[in-house]
């Protein structure tokens, strides 16, 4: 029996219309799978009500993968493949694998020799980067950064190094509830000409994307607590 295929499905960043941010073809793509890998169910079953499938959600196939899930047994994620299904992969949000546990199935897939598509979608860390005006040619996308005071002054300057004799921008995000903390650590750690570009809610109905050195933001504070946000480096 011939394997299905593996799809990479994106997921919104924002509530709205699903249609808004992803493309038909993503969608007709969506409505005809009956297997799906994803971190959470709830979500998972909102997105697809969204995305217009007509198949019954309770006739649909869940598998749960997430960064709680123990990684010695995956191939039993990929079963439906194997017996010939196509299946998705779905992140929470934006795309899967990115800041997102779904790598670990990639690449056991490829391992399969398994077909894997990533499908278009909205990604948070590529749009702020083309609308922050910064190197879009040599970027690093850092993850989350460290919470120990310390150590996260040695990765700040560590990023500003990067900046300024590589001409790299410098990409990380943080848990929504501890923006501010960031914001706070970046003012106090960061050189004062370097610039910072924060995207926050992006997709979303208060999106916003904003650049000033820090010595500028300095003089103001950004409305981001608790809400989902990118924060970009750069000279």
């Amino acid at each position: 029996m011939n394997k299905g295929k593996l799809y990479l499905i994106p997921s919104p960043l924002a509530d709205g219309q699903v249609g808004d941010v992803m493309p038909e073809g993503t969608l007709k793509i969506v409505r005809r799978l009956d297997f799906f890998i994803v971190e959470e169910i709830r979500t998972a079953r909102r997105f697809l009500k969204a995305a217009g499938t007509q198949k019954k959600i309770d006739d649909l196939t869940f598998l749960i993968f997430n960064e709680h899930s123990p990684i010695t047994d995956l191939d039993a994620f990929l079963e439906p493949v194997f017996s010939g299904n196509d299946m998705g992969l779905l992140s929470e949000a934006g795309l899967p694998c990115v800041a997102d546990p779904g790598a670990a199935i990639v690449q056991l897939a490829h391992i399969k020799e398994i077909q894997v598509i990533p499908l278009t979608g909205p990604s948070s860390i590529i749009m702020a980067l083309i609308a922050s005006g910064f190197n879009g040619q040599n970027f690093s996308f850092d993850g989350y950064l460290p919470t120990d005071r310390q150590k996260l002054r040695n990765k700040i300057k560590e990023l500003e190094k990067k900046i300024i004799q590589q001409n790299q921008t410098q990409i990380f995000i943080e848990t929504p509830y501890r923006n501010l903390r960031l914001f706070e650590a970046l003012l106090a750690m960061c050189q004062e000409d370097i610039l910072l570009c924060i995207a926050s809610d992006i997709t979303g109905k208060e999106e916003k994307v904003q650049v000033k050195t820090i010595k500028d933001w300095k003089k103001t504070k950004p409305d981001i607590h608790k809400k989902p946000a990118i924060f970009l480096l750069y000279h």
